[in-house]
C-alpha cells in the first residue's frame, strides 16, 4: 500500500509525501530492493545524493541484477561529481539492460573525466601570461580528492577517492563523535578532511583501509539511529566546519596545525549536556535517546506502533503492540485521513 500511494506522490511531483511513503514501504518490507530503488530516485530529485547512494547500494546488496538500481548509484555519483564511480555504476547498469539513456550518461561521464584531466599546453600559458608570470615559481597545487559516504543499519562507509596513497601519507583519526582524514604528499597543498560526526560511533570498532584508490573508513555506529547526514550540522546543532584542503605549513609546524582532538571532543560532551531545546526538539531528542538505549522488543515497538498509526501512536511495550494491528488516533478536534490508492 505505501510503496503504490508513494509512486503515486512520485508521479504528482508531491517528492517530500513520496519520501514519507517510500520511507514507510521500506520499515515494512525491508528486503524490497524496488522499494529502495523507489527511494532513491526520490532522494535523487530532493537533491539528497549521498542518501541516494545508500539506498541504491543497499538494493544491490539485495538484487545485484537490477539494472536500475546501478543506475541510480550512477546518476547520484555524478550529481557529487564522482565520475569514475558513476561510470563504473553505469557500465554495470549498461551490462544488465542496454538503455540508450543509460550510454548517454556513460559519455557525459567520458566528458567530465576529459575536463578533469585536461592541462593547458606550455605555449598557451605564455600567450595568457607576461614573462614575469611564466618564470614565476607556481604555488602548489591543491589536491584532486573528494569523499563519499553511505550508511547501512550498523556502519557509516566514508570513501575518499585519493589514488596511490601511500600508508605513510594518510593519517586517520577516531573519535566517539569525530573524524579526521589529512593527507600530506610531497609537492601539494596537505588535504583534510575533519568532521564532527552526526552521531556516535564505536572507536575500537572503526576500521580504515587505504587502497591503491582510494581510502575507505568504516565507522561502526553506537546505535542503529539513521544519520540525516555525516556531519553534526544535519542534526540541527552546532557546526564543526569541515574544509575540503588545508593550509600548506612547514615541516617545523606541522603539530601545530593539528586539532586536540581529546580537548575537542570534551567540549562537543559538555555542549550536548548543556544544550538547551525545546518543543519539537526537545521531544525528538528525548524520543532518540530512548530509541538509542532500548533494547530490541522496544524498538521493534516502536517502530510498529509508529508506522501503523500514521504516526499517531508511539509505544514502547511490544506484548503489548506486537500481535495486533495499531489503529490511528487523532488530536482532539482533527480526524485521521486515510490515503487510497
Amino acid at each position: 500500500m505505501a510503496l503504490a500511494l508513494g509512486h503515486a506522490a512520485f508521479v504528482d511531483e508531491d517528492y517530500a509525501r513520496a519520501l514519507e511513503l517510500y520511507n514507510q514501504a521500506v520499515l515494512e518490507e525491508p528486503s524490497n530492493a524496488g522499494a529502495l530503488v523507489s527511494r532513491a530516485q526520490v532522494h535523487i530529485k530532493l537533491g539528497h545524493f549521498t542518501d541516494a547512494i545508500a539506498d541504491a547500494k543497499a538494493a544491490i546488496d539485495l538484487n545485484p541484477a537490477l539494472s536500475k538500481a546501478h543506475l541510480r548509484q550512477g546518476i547520484a555519483c555524478f550529481s557529487l561529481g564522482e565520475y569514475e564511480t558513476a561510470r563504473a555504476a553505469f557500465e554495470k547498469a549498461a551490462s544488465l539492460e542496454d538503455d540508450p539513456k543509460t550510454r548517454e550518461w556513460i559519455h557525459k561521464c567520458d566528458e567530465k573525466l576529459k575536463e578533469e584531466s585536461g592541462v593547458p599546453q606550455e605555449a598557451d600559458m605564455r600567450d595568457s601570461a607576461t614573462d614575469e608570470e611564466v618564470f614565476m615559481t607556481p604555488s602548489l597545487p591543491p589536491p584532486k580528492y573528494r569523499h563519499e559516504w553511505y550508511q547501512s543499519q550498523e556502519a557509516v562507509v566514508v570513501t575518499v577517492f585519493a589514488k596511490g596513497i601511500k600508508q605513510e601519507d594518510a593519517r586517520i583519526d577516531f573519535g566517539e563523535q569525530m573524524l579526521s582524514v589529512v593527507i600530506r604528499v610531497p609537492n601539494e597543498n596537505p588535504y583534510a578532511l575533519q568532521v564532527r560526526l552526526f552521531g556516535k560511533v564505536n572507536v575500537p570498532k572503526c576500521k580504515c583501509s587505504i587502497l591503491s584508490t582510494k581510502i575507505e573508513i568504516r565507522l561502526s555506529k553506537a546505535d542503529d539511529t539513521h544519520w540525516k547526514g555525516l556531519s553534526y550540522e544535519q542534526n540541527q546543532g552546532p557546526v564543526l566546519k569541515t574544509p575540503s584542503r588545508v593550509t600548506a605549513y612547514p615541516s617545523s609546524s606541522k603539530k601545530a596545525a593539528e586539532k586536540n582532538w581529546d580537548k575537542l571532543e570534551a567540549e562537543v560532551k559538555k555542549e550536548e549536556k548543556d544544550e538547551k531545546l525545546e518543543g519539537d526538539a526537545a521531544l525528538n531528542k528525548l524520543f532518540r535517546e530512548i530509541y538509542g538505549n532500548a533494547d530490541e522488543d522496544t524498538r521493534r515497538a516502536m517502530n510498529k506502533s509508529f508506522v501503523e498509526s500514521n504516526g499517531t501512536v508511539l509505544s514502547t511495550n511490544w506484548k503489548e503492540v506486537g500481535s495486533k494491528k495499531i489503529a490511528g488516533s487523532a488530536p482532539q478536534g482533527m480526524e485521521m485521513k486515510k490515503w487510497e490508492v
